[in-house]
């Protein structure tokens, strides 16, 4: 009996992405560290600015958030709007940096009652125009509620009964999701007759400078910089440890890559193992970044090759190519966003790819490592480096172009 053997898909995403100059006026964060009272001068009753004042509610994740930024961004460009964003204190530096938002609220989870409790009270102290939760969970619902907002506006895809706690949604409620994320929070624009943007923009403030120690362990290599995620929360979307390290050494042997592992603190140790058996210089930044820092440090990459994680996300705002592998879950919804982004994922797998499980039904993972080390390396030479045959070397601070437009 002949075995079949998998086939590999390589897809680049066909949405448009753009990259908005930062504002000069930085965002406000409240820290509820040190009183009760929080800061920004709005905190007393009543409003002080003639804007329309909007409560955007997204309290996590980093993709989900950065899905989001999107459609506030068109939100405050065409509405001349105040806008304020309630999220859980780990993504609120994130969110500080996004050039659209006022005013930061740091809402923590239901089991910090102090913290929680401290944030609803200043979320109703201020009297909102509109509230808009673009997470569509219970959770966000709640806090969305507590504004007593004239209107509250949830998504198409409310689930866990959280379509009772608003006024309307942005568009029909829709069970079947098949559109990209960020597609979905344009409808929200709708209720405002704002136009869908030709081109989403994800407007980031970030610090230009690179710190030297961010690439001392790769400071005697002269090629591209290239960021590697190779972590994710569900390890089913993990592309094999070991074809990380071979995939660093093709790197390091062809374009004397400085290379950087990016992850949090949890990751640290394996993230360690990788670079060691890749045997080539290798940063293992993982958890001495902040996600504005390693947003800065992806900026600066030539490309970031990840599972489906958080970084491919902040590599889609700030305009770095990544090459994203795939496996137990679907690009259509939650891919890399932008023209200039390719996805791997193989095909003539068990009919139970993409399964959307935490854990393999099958023990072996075939899904992802079907990709091998030489087809990524493929791709990133496609999209973000020279072929191998030509022996051309970038110079030391150079980037590729970037096509937004595809």
């Amino acid at each position: 009996m002949t075995r079949k053997v998998p086939s590999l898909t390589t897809r680049t995403s066909s949405s448009f992405l753009s990259l908005q100059p930062a504002s000069p006026i930085p965002s406000r964060a409240f820290s509820f560290s040190g009183g009760n009272k929080p800061n920004g001068i709005w905190a007393v009753a009543g409003n002080l600015s003639m804007k329309t004042q909007i409560l955007v509610v997204k309290l996590s994740s980093l993709g989900d958030i950065l899905h989001a930024l999107p459609v506030v961004a068109a939100l405050q460009r065409e509405l001349d709007a105040e806008i304020d964003w309630a999220v859980q204190p780990a993504f609120a530096g994130l969110v500080e940096s996004f050039a659209c938002v006022t005013n930061v609220i740091r809402t923590p989870r239901p089991s910090d009652l102090v913290g929680y409790f401290r944030a609803i009270r200043l979320i109703r102290r201020k009297r909102y125009d509109v509230v808009l939760d673009l997470q569509g969970l219970l959770k966000s619902a709640i806090v969305s509620r507590a504004a007593r907002a004239p209107r509250v506006i949830g998504p198409s895809f409310a689930r866990e009964g959280s379509r009772f706690f608003y006024s309307e949604l942005s568009s029909p409620l829709c069970r079947k999701r098949s559109r990209h994320a960020v597609d979905e929070l344009f409808d929200f624009l709708g209720k405002f007759s704002v136009p869908i943007p030709e081109k989403a923009a994800f407007p980031l403030c970030l610090p230009e400078a690179f710190p030297d120690e961010w690439g001392k362990d790769v400071a005697n290599e002269s090629g591209p910089r290239i960021a590697i995620a190779p972590f994710s929360r569900w390890t089913t979307k993990n592309w094999p440890a070991g074809h990380f390290s071979a995939l660093c050494r093709l790197l390091s042997a062809r374009y004397k890559a400085r290379l950087y592992l990016i992850g949090g603190a949890g990751d640290r140790t394996a993230a360690q193992a990788i670079a060691d058996e890749a045997g080539v210089p290798v940063a293992n930044l993982c958890g001495k970044l902040s996600l504005l820092q390693s947003a800065a440090l992806l900026r600066v990459c030539t490309v970031l090759v990840t599972n489906d994680s958080g970084p491919m996300h902040l590599s889609v705002a700030v305009g770095t190519p990544c090459v994203a592998l795939f496996g137990p879950t679907s690009p259509n919804r939650t891919g890399p966003y932008g023209s200039s982004h390719t996805v791997l994922q193989a095909t003539g797998l068990p009919s139970c790819c993409p399964c959307h499980r935490r854990s393999c039904g099958l023990k072996s993972g075939i899904c992802l490592h079907s990709i091998s080390p030489e087809m990524v390396l493929s791709a990133i030479e496609k999209n973000s480096l020279p072929s191998h045959s030509v022996q051309i070397l970038p110079p030391p601070n150079a980037r590729s172009p970037i096509n937004l437009r595809g």
